[in-house]
């Protein structure tokens, strides 16, 4: 159903506002799943995790699966991070995109001077806070949203040093209004993004269906081969290739080269099909069954 990208420095209220949300969300005419995604899912500390580049790095990959996993049409998805590095909100943006469902960024405008009295508060009540040098460093990095950008749009903007943040905040109504009003041709305030060729996963290129499909058209043809080695230059009628799979009707010796031709052009089809049509075969049996049905009817018309 939709994605939702909080984004703010360090100790900015952003927890605060992904509550929020869930709260407006729960009460709003559609009731939709919410489910939030953040660090104290996985039960990773906040300094634990910004500790150095890779520990931060190993972060966000996490929370990525995690979106890229949980991501439905009938559900509305809450990135509770800071979310501060506009190349990752970019990825994040081509997951919602992928996925065919709506995105919005809710970001919590703090000054730095707040967000620092905010962490010293936090550490004097005994609450998980940042060191100092990972704040400063985090609040140094941070890139601030942009609304022109396509990954930071729609941008719903709180100000919580300067407003308290509530379910009836501004912000926190028109995204509720986003995320759940009714799509139709009329609306044009409201956009679902849509997969791309880029962003669609090839299904041909998937390992699996590679592997399988390599592997049991050359098994065919070493069928092929020794059955005609053992017809010692003879012709061979019909050969088997194990129970439950169609026989190969030979009217003739075929040689090496040509099965080899053959093969790369079933190959070469498949895959062009599987790009508009039904994917490729993932088994080994299938495999060989539209290889066998393919050659029947090359070597039945030559």
């Amino acid at each position: 159903m939709a994605l939702v990208v909080i984004c703010g420095q360090p100790c900015s209220g952003k927890s605060t506002a992904a509550g929020c949300l869930v709260e407006a969300l729960g009460e709003s005419e559609f009731k939709p799943t919410v489910r939030i995604i953040d660090e104290t899912s996985f039960h990773l500390g906040r300094n634990q995790s910004y500790a150095n580049m890779p520990a931060e790095k190993n972060l966000r990959g996490v929370l990525r699966s995690e979106v890229d996993r949980s991501l439905a049409k009938d559900s509305i998805i809450i990135v509770d991070s800071l979310n501060s590095i506009k190349g990752y909100r970019y990825e994040l943006w081509c997951l919602a995109r992928a996925a065919g469902i709506r995105y919005c960024v809710v970001y919590c405008d703090v000054e730095e001077s707040h967000s620092k009295e905010w962490n010293e508060a936090r550490k004097a009540n005994g609450e998980e806070y940042y060191e100092e040098k990972i704040f400063e460093d985090l609040v140094r990095r941070f890139e601030r949203p942009d609304r022109r950008n396509r990954w930071d749009s729609p941008l719903f903007e709180l100000w919580p040093a300067r407003d308290t943040v509530q379910k009836s905040s501004l912000a926190i109504v028109d995204a509720v209004m986003y995320l759940t009003r009714k799509v139709d041709s009329k609306m044009r305030d409201v956009k679902v993004l849509q997969p791309t060729i880029a962003t669609q996963t090839s299904r041909f290129s998937e390992a699996n269906s590679l592997y399988e499909m390599d592997r049991a058209t050359q098994e065919v043809i070493n069928s092929i081969v020794e059955a005609q080695s053992q017809a010692l230059g003879g012709p061979v009628s019909v050969v088997s290739l194990g129970q439950g799979l169609p026989t190969l009707d030979l009217s003739r010796l075929v040689g090496l080269p040509e099965l080899r031709r053959l093969r790369r052009t079933f190959i070469k089809l498949t895959g062009q099909t599987s790009l508009s049509g039904a994917p490729p075969p993932s088994d080994a049996d299938s495999a060989k069954r539209m290889f066998v049905d393919y050659l029947n009817r090359e070597l039945g018309t030559a």
